[in-house]
């Protein structure tokens, strides 16, 4: 039995976060209490590259939610510290006029060298998040480029936010990247050639419409400035709507997140440390093989979902 009562009314938000992070005894036990079928919340990922305004754009959704009496809980993945893998650049900083609010609550969390740009327990974290009632929760994620579909798997609603001098960056992206964005944001669009580059995008992106069922929304905002911001939400809600009614959708997501936390679990004793170092020592013999090195560990997890 867990040191822990089973509820998550018993704990304070930010000590269940950390419990579950930093996975102290009976962490288990907690996620296991939670709601099986909690409260239709909407989770928003607000992804991009970096330097496209995301924390900005952020701190905006944060106003005009608190303006329609809404709560809000907010997650910042930042990137880690080398040192110690705590949250490296701290979005709180920049979002200081939330800090007391009652009806906003924002933690800030280290990718931990994660390449998908979310902390490596994100989704436990998002679903102690759910059980506080929140009525949104907005997941901003490290801004790593590339690699950041991870969101796709998690958020009902996927943000992604651009900049008008990002033409190269668009031109780069992997086709999962594009795929997964559900909304395109073009902040800091009164800079020149915003709506010149805002067309080029939606042209861009007219072969991925094939692929959903809705359009990706384009949009122009300037979240210094908190233009846009309405629109934003409205559209947010809209999509949110959409997704929420879409069986299939829920279905992927749940399978989604069932893949990746069983995944985090049989590798929970694979450490590449030691990985390397036994391979240090084996791989100045010849007769070193990669795949009957690995077979070991491919058997040892003999239970398989069909």
């Amino acid at each position: 039995m867990s040191n822990y009562q089973l509820s998550i009314i018993n704990y304070q938000l930010p000590r269940a976060i950390s419990i579950v992070e930093n996975e102290v005894e009976g962490f288990e036990d907690l996620l296991r209490s939670l709601p099986s079928s909690p409260k239709e919340i909407p989770v928003i990922g607000i992804t991009g590259p970096p330097g496209a305004g995301k924390s900005t754009l952020v701190d905006g959704l944060i106003d005009a939610l608190v303006n329609k009496g809404k709560t809000v809980g907010v997650l910042c993945v930042d990137p880690s510290s080398p040192f110690n893998l705590g949250a490296l650049l701290g979005d709180r900083v920049r979002m200081n006029n939330w800090y007391n609010h009652p009806n906003v609550f924002i933690r800030s969390l280290a990718s931990r060298g994660s390449l998908g740009g979310l902390n490596p327990k994100i989704i436990e974290i998002t679903d102690v998040m759910k059980a506080a009632n929140f009525d949104y929760i907005l997941i901003e994620t490290v801004g790593v480029g590339q690699s950041e579909i991870e969101i796709a798997g998690l958020a009902d609603v996927t943000v992604v936010v651009v900049v008008p001098e990002g033409g190269d960056e668009i031109q780069t992206m992997k086709a999962g990247l594009m795929e997964i964005a559900d909304i395109f944001v073009v902040n800091k669009s009164d800079r020149p050639d915003a709506a010149k580059f805002v067309k080029n995008l939606q042209l861009m992106l007219a072969p991925a419409f094939q692929h959903k069922q809705q359009e990706i929304k384009v949009l122009s905002t300037v979240a210094s400035e908190k233009k846009g911001m309405d629109e934003l939400l409205n559209v947010i809600d809209t999509v949110y709507t959409h997704a929420v009614n879409n069986i299939e959708r829920k279905c992927w997501l749940l399978a989604e997140k069932a893949y990746q936390l069983i995944s985090k679990e049989r590798m929970k004793d694979i450490d590449r440390n030691n990985l390397y170092n036994d391979i240090q020592k084996l791989c100045t013999d010849s007769s070193f093989h990669l795949y009957q090195y690995i077979e070991k560990y491919n058997h040892s997890s003999s239970n398989t979902i069909c």
